[in-house]
């Protein structure tokens, strides 16, 4: 059925007879004024990221047979349109697992005398199952589709037909009120039926609202029906701005979108309203949408730079992947310190969020090309290693036969040099088979431990001073507990430091639980500068809070404190994770307690913002 395309600018909506010029409504340029009025198949691209996460952790502890066994539960269950995202997940697992079940055969196959190229992995009908699974979700989408864009065709041709009866009973001879019935019940038609296909619903609302207008041009309300309908199309709109403006405070920012699009939907269906109320109106819903529709767009554009942020990530953890991957290494050493840098940047790997849509897989599978090559080289060094532990073993036998004629030695300095000299070549002669590593290592320590102990008691007697260094740091403990710290500040706490430091080593013994409670005197004595800055600072934020006035102020405060609360959440859980990668990294104590001092300080940064949230909450009690 062909339609007429209006060219419409700005038409104005008419609602009665004589009055038609000052009673209208823009309504097309309300329609015009939405960014995109018509609901996307949201179900068959629901937020993709977010459902993987949500499962990731399941998925990653199946199984092949578990993985097809969720597949089919999860295919039998849910909507066939919200489960390409979790089909997604279990596939990358199930190859995963696939691929690492044939490489575990090939290595049994290889190691068991066989030669590689007549490897032929054994038969296994669980990948059979597992396409089985991926051609019957894939049919049940494709129905899916074909089924929406039918249901589609199907109602732009009843709109269509609405429009024809639409234009009929225009200067129809029947009575008014069943005249403005029939209106009604078309107009019900229209909104009850779904959605049409995207390269028709301009045209169409278009004409459909041309001949909505002529209907008012030509029907005869009367003065009294027509009042009444502007009064309640006024309520409807009225209503519509209170829960667009509520919607401004809701913090689900992508659904809050996906509701004002629903209200704009009712905003188009509302006949006009009178005309001393329709621009304030329409000015009231638009500047709540524009709101909503620029903080849709500001957590969009968030997203997309937290993405290319972690696609920055990612592509240097490949560079270093891939530079491990062709790094020369002659030695069993240099494998297995390899071999931990790679783990420690696949554990850095997980923590980082996805990288945008169109790189995610790019970047994943050059990532694990360059692992894969590494695990590969690493296999073939070590194929060739066993004569090579041989040599090492002999070599290491002759170093526990010269350590063992040293440990009875009294040439303390002689001595001591020739060891060293024999550990640093035990640290050279390269690794020994598995079933002969721990004994020859006991032996070889067993001869450098006697020497040592016997050189210890040897020196024991020259501990005097130690005893001496042991009073003084006592003394000084004593003197740090009973300073008013609060008033020499952090100058005192370093001239404590300095002190502390000038006076020389103690008896071992000692050595740990006095450094202990030194460490313990001086937090106590940074604890206590702090503490009294921050009741300073809470102080200022109580008089601050009282100052506040009405409830949405306070809201607001709130709303920024709990989002700094969440953002330090996630830097601790950052750091914490960081931990780890920095564990095998040069000066790697240093920078692991750098990071716990950080860590520690932002736990305390997050505790002070609690309290200032709980003293709002309190505030806002009272003020209730």
């Amino acid at each position: 059925m062909a339609t007429e395309k209006i060219n419409l600018t700005a038409p104005e909506e008419p609602v009665g007879i004589n009055t038609a010029a000052e009673d209208t409504e823009t309504t097309t340029q309300e329609i015009l004024s939405v960014t995109d009025n018509t609901e996307v198949d949201a179900d068959l691209e629901e937020n993709a990221e977010d459902q993987i996460e949500s499962i990731s952790d399941n998925i990653a502890t199946l199984g092949q047979e578990e993985l097809i066994a969720l597949f089919a539960e999860e295919l039998a269950t849910k909507p066939i349109q919200r489960l390409r995202p979790v089909v997604e997940a279990i596939k990358i697992a199930f190859y995963k697992r696939h691929r690492a079940t044939i490489e575990a055969e090939r290595k049994a196959f290889v190691e068991a005398g066989g030669q590689e190229s007549e490897f032929t992995p054994s038969e296994n009908d669980y990948e059979e199952r597992f396409k089985q699974l991926l051609s019957d979700y894939r049919t049940a989408r494709d129905k899916y589709i074909a089924e929406q864009e039918a249901n589609k065709e199907a109602n732009l041709r009843t709109k269509l037909q609405i429009i024809e009866e639409l234009k009929e009973l225009i200067g129809s001879d029947e009575t008014l009120n069943t005249t403005f019935q029939r209106f009604r019940e078309l107009q019900q038609r229209w909104k009850d039926t779904g959605l049409v296909p995207q390269q028709n619903v301009k045209d169409l609302w278009e004409t459909y609202n041309l001949y909505v207008e002529n209907f008012y041009n030509f029907i005869k309300i009367n003065k009294e029906l027509r009042d009444l309908d502007l009064k309640k199309n006024y309520e409807a709109k009225l209503s519509l701005c209170e829960q667009a403006e509520e919607l401004t405070l809701d913090s689900q920012i992508v659904e809050t979108f996906r509701k004002l699009q629903k209200l704009h939907d009712e905003w188009r269906e509302i006949g006009p309203v009178a005309t001393e109320y329709k621009e304030s109106l329409w000015e009231r819903f638009k500047e709540a949408s524009s709101r909503i529709n620029k903080r849709h767009q500001e957590h969009f554009e968030n997203l997309k730079a937290e993405q290319m942020k972690n696609l920055a990530l990612k592509e240097e953890l490949c560079q270093k992947a891939e530079a491990l991957a062709t790094r020369p290494m002659v030695a069993r050493k240099e494998w297995d310190s390899a071999s931990e840098e790679l783990l420690e940047i696949q554990k850095v790997w997980k923590t980082i969020g996805f990288a945008p849509k169109r790189d995610n897989n790019r970047i994943y599978e050059r990532f694990r090309a360059a692992c894969d090559k590494f695990f590969e080289l690493k296999r073939e060094f070590y194929a060739g290693q066993k004569s090579e532990m041989e040599h090492n073993l002999a070599v290491k036998q002759e170093l526990c036969a010269a350590a063992e004629a040293l440990s009875l030695s009294e040439e303390w300095k002689e001595a001591t040099d020739e060891l060293i000299a024999l550990q640093a070549r035990w640290k050279q002669a390269g690794p020994v088979a598995r079933r002969h590593s721990d004994a020859i290592w006991k032996r070889f320590r067993a001869a450098c431990d006697k020497f040592f102990e016997r050189k210890a008691a040897h020196f024991a007697s020259q501990d005097s001073q130690h005893e001496d260094n042991l009073k003084l740091k006592q003394a000084l403990l004593a003197e740090m507990k009973e300073a008013d710290i609060k008033a020499g500040g952090f100058e005192a706490i370093k001239e404590f430091q300095r002190r502390w430091s000038q006076i020389g080593f103690v008896p071992i013994k000692h050595k740990d639980a006095l450094q202990k409670e030194y460490k313990s005197i001086v937090d106590a004595m940074f604890a206590t500068l702090r503490s009294s800055e921050r009741d300073r600072s809470m102080s200022r934020f109580r008089e601050r809070v009282s100052s506040m006035k009405g409830g949405a102020q306070l809201r607001s405060e709130r709303e920024r404190l709990f989002n700094k609360v969440r953002q330090l959440e996630q830097d601790i859980a950052l750091l914490e994770n960081n931990i780890g990668f920095f564990s095998k990294s040069k000066n790697a104590e240093v920078l692991i307690a750098d990071v716990r001092e950080k860590i520690e300080r932002t736990k305390r940064d997050m505790a002070e913002l609690i309290e200032k949230i709980n003293l709002i909450d309190e505030e806002e009690a009272r003020n209730n």
